[in-house]
């Protein structure tokens, strides 16, 4: 359930591992492997596209931080929607959602890990 936001963290650092072209708000990055990414922020929002070059494959997602919550919502390689809402309250962050597979998932996180 976590396989979404984990592939979500991993895009948006990216630009650690690969060549971007671009600015700070708008970039465009390419792996090592030949697959592309584009970060686009907006104010309080961030929109990243995906494309896997091996498969063919392409995802996105759009990210709006109001607050102290995030809601994403995204379309995995498969077609299918997602969608996740994080929420900050003091030291722990409570995130809940649907995956790809329309399966509900939760976890609240702290300095102490997650559960």
């Amino acid at each position: 359930m976590y396989k979404y936001l984990t592939f979500i963290i991993m895009a948006l650092s990216v630009h650690a591992n690969a060549d971007c072209i671009g600015s700070g708000s708008l970039k465009t990055c390419y792996d090592a492997s030949g697959n592309s990414y584009t970060v686009n922020k907006l104010g309080n929002s961030t929109y990243v596209n995906g494309y896997n070059s091996q498969t063919g494959s392409s995802w996105n997602q759009s990210s709006t931080k109001l607050g102290t919550s995030t809601y994403t919502n995204g379309n995995a390689s498969n077609g299918n929607s997602w969608n996740s809402t994080s929420t900050r309250i003091g030291n722990s962050t409570y995130t809940s959602g649907l995956d790809s597979d329309g399966n509900p998932f939760s976890s609240v996180c702290n300095q102490f890990g997650c559960n």
